[in-house]
């Protein structure tokens, strides 16, 4: 596998600490679902078995996000905040005007798990927003593709590091 097919995620070193730490809890509690399962197993009949079913699909949706948090943790590059020199990046919060509307939108230019849960509205750079933005200087215009075949012209109108 060359670095090219791997897709890097860059994290803030909080947000890696953060997404080890919950891999971790999950890890952990992995023999706690197995008893689960095992308890219901034991109840008998497994076609009607809602406790045994329910436990089966937590088990599958928890396997799933452990492989998911490792891919990224394996994947990821921790560095430092991105620079305040006005350029969209990831890990900058981005304020923006469409063409045609005088409200002005502000969000974070990251993924969604660098994002976490805040109450910032989060665009990957891999969105086509965050692709045409990626590089704008403040006042710069740019286009990009709409859903419906389109295009929008959105100006940056300020990027500066994200404050967490």
């Amino acid at each position: 596998m060359t670095v090219s097919d791997t897709k890097v995620t860059w994290l803030t070193q909080d947000a890696y600490d953060r997404l080890k730490h919950e891999l971790d809890e999950l890890i952990e509690n992995r023999p706690v679902i197995a008893a689960k399962i095992n308890a219901s197993r034991e109840e008998g009949d497994l076609k009607e078995n809602g406790g045994y079913h329910a436990a089966r699909e937590e088990q599958g949706q928890q396997e799933a996000r452990i492989r998911h948090l490792q891919e990224l943790l394996r994947t990821a590059k921790v560095g430092e905040p991105p620079a305040n020199d006005g350029t969209a990046a990831p890990g900058m919060v981005l304020t923006v005007r469409y063409d045609g509307d005088d409200e002005e939108e502000q969000f974070l230019l990251a993924t969604r798990e660098e994002g976490g849960t805040g109450p910032m509205e989060v665009y990957s750079p891999d969105s086509p927003l965050g692709r045409a933005l990626l590089g704008a200087k403040e006042g710069e215009s740019r286009e990009y593709e709409l859903p419906n075949g389109g295009t929008q012209k959105v100006t940056l109108i300020k990027a500066v590091p994200y404050g967490g």
